[in-house]
């Protein structure tokens, strides 16, 4: 198992239903959009940049406004998509005349605007959710709708277009009819995003400007912390996650994260000790048990080591690393038979784990079992890792093994001629 953050536990929204306005619970279901509109910042459509241009040579009173960018259900019909420029048109300019706002067509489904010269918040609020509730009347369909107002906190006015896609990006987790307000979850989701890019700096930058809006959420926390991980930061990730506990001592992920910086550093023990806490609190992460497993088998404690795997197992039987472990530890106990079919599992998930294919061609040879099927496995285990002395070890005393019955075989044949 390499040493370092390879996965991050994506789980921003555990706490409810934080930006969604329609007042629905944390048991709605959500899942992240196919696509992500924020994408455009980083790689523009011709119509995206056309419209930032237009804004930014766009003269705003007192810099005051409204972005929002509006989505049509994408389960509309084709007939629906047809008329949906000409009705956004006409209905944005029967709530706003030409001085008041400017809008584009971002492709045959969505739309940005920009919208200025109301009193306040409150009646700003008003005239989009009463745009909103035209074009969704006359087109007979939902709309999804992202909003990022300006002024907000420490933002530039250039930045606010952008502000309205990540928000436009929250929505579509709850999917057709939510809009959702630019926020700091808006901000956990676009970090989320630019990690899952590989944009790890851009992403930390994310993370900051969502904690700048609130503080204290657990969430933004930890996603910097496996962020600084992933870019091997390990103190700054260590000291992000010891936030995290400190506001939420019970939170599951976070401890296994702490456990997890600690077995990078080497400091197994201490690793142990916060997993096994972890575990304490829920013991149906994979995650958690398979690398719990996996350091007790480290140490040589097969016994504890054990329940564990059994419980990576069965949480996720496509896992091949902990049928290996559990065949390591059955080859160590010499019951051969047990561990001959567990290391089959792990080469059937694993083709190329050339420390389950070492340790199924021990099981056969020790057993005198399918021996050239042993000398195979052993010869592909030394060649996926020459340089590990185990693997060629083990091909020397399957190949004597395997010399030695072909011999026995000879011998019998004549004695029997």
């Amino acid at each position: 198992m390499t040493q370092k953050f390879t996965a991050k536990e994506i789980h921003f929204l555990k706490n409810g239903t934080n930006g969604d306005k329609s007042g629905e619970t944390e048991d709605r279901q959500i899942s992240p959009p196919d696509t992500y509109f924020s994408d455009l910042l980083h790689d523009p459509s011709v119509r995206f940049t056309a419209f930032k241009k237009r804004l930014a040579g766009t003269k705003v009173p007192g810099g005051k406004f409204i972005c929002a960018v509006v989505q049509i259900d994408q389960e509309a019909s084709e007939e629906t998509r047809e008329a949906a420029r000409d009705i956004f048109e006409a209905c944005f300019h029967s709530v706003l005349d030409s001085d008041r706002g400017i809008w584009e067509s971002l492709d045959d489904t969505a739309f940005v605007l920009v919208f200025w010269d109301y009193k306040n918040e409150k009646d700003g609020t008003r005239l989009l959710t009463l745009l909103k509730d035209k074009i969704s009347g006359r087109l007979k369909a939902d709309l999804l709708m992202g909003t990022a107002a300006c002024p907000f906190y420490d933002f530039e006015q250039d930045q606010i277009l952008g502000n309205a896609l990540k928000a436009f990006d929250h929505a579509a987790f709850f999917g057709p009819s939510h809009s959702v307000t630019f926020d700091a979850v808006s901000l956990n989701i676009s970090g989320d995003r630019l990690f899952q890019l590989g944009r790890h700096g851009e992403a930390i930058a994310e993370y900051e400007k969502g904690l700048a809006i609130d503080p204290k959420n657990i969430n933004l926390i930890n996603s910097l912390g496996v962020s600084h991980g992933i870019m091997d930061q390990l103190d700054k990730a260590l000291d992000c996650f010891e936030q995290a506990s400190a506001i939420s001592p019970e939170e599951v992920m976070v401890i296994y994260n702490i456990g997890l910086i600690h077995r990078i550093k080497g400091k197994e023990d201490k690793a142990i000790l916060y997993l096994k806490k972890a575990h304490a609190i829920n013991p149906e992460i994979f995650e958690i048990e398979l690398l719990l497993g996996h350091l007790l088998f480290k140490q040589e404690l097969f016994d504890q080591a054990l329940p564990y795997l059994d419980a990576a197992v069965r949480l996720n039987p496509e896992s091949g690393t902990a049928f290996r472990l559990k065949g390591q530890i059955l080859l160590d106990r010499n019951e051969l038979v047990e561990a001959g079919t567990q290391f089959n599992m792990a080469v059937k998930r694993s083709p190329n784990d050339a420390m389950a294919l070492s340790g199924y061609a021990r099981t056969m040879a020790l057993r005198q079992k399918n021996l050239s099927i042993a000398l195979s496995f052993a010869k592909k285990a030394r060649d996926l890792d020459p340089e590990n002395p185990l693997f060629s070890e083990s091909l020397e005393e399957i190949l004597e093994l395997s010399e030695t019955a072909k011999a026995e075989n000879r011998d019998k044949t004549i004695k029997s001629a």
